[in-house]
């Protein structure tokens, strides 16, 4: 099956980083309760990703990573901005490709997409201008 590259973030990413910063603020001396509040996420959804019961796909650099974010995590739009450097090092360095290599087998191998390349189906990978356009009155329906 065929993700899109932010499937794999939702699906994959997000939750492994979510796993990460509750391991890294839990060592830091958060409680659940407080992780949970920083996170956006219930308690219950805390514990699971303590467990290792949420989250499980294991990307490399990631605790590092969340161990340094976590030590600038003092409300929730730090917690934001963190989780979005976290993501924007993960893309850079091809982590994601990596993963969604993994995940959805019908990506190839060298698949450069994200980074500007050939969009499948476009010899040179630009939109249609009236594609990007804004499209006004029409529900968003040409």
């Amino acid at each position: 099956m065929l993700l899109q590259p932010q499937e794999v973030e939702v699906y994959y990413v997000l939750p492994a980083i979510r796993r990460e910063l509750a391991y890294a603020l839990k060592r830091r001396g958060r409680s659940q309760a407080e992780i949970a509040a920083l996170l956006g996420v219930t308690g219950a959804s805390v514990s699971h990703y303590l467990r290792g019961h949420r989250g499980a796909e294991s990307l490399c650099e990631l605790a590092a990573l969340a161990n340094m974010a976590a030590a600038h995590v003092t409300d929730r739009e730090s917690m934001l901005r963190e989780t979005q450097a976290i993501l924007t090092v993960l893309k850079q360095n091809r982590t994601i490709c990596q993963l969604h290599e993994r995940v959805s087998s019908d990506i190839p191998k060298g698949c450069d997409v994200c980074f500007g390349g050939a969009a499948v189906g476009s010899p040179t990978g630009k939109m249609d201008a009236r594609v990007t356009e804004p499209v006004h009155g029409t529900g968003g329906r040409q």
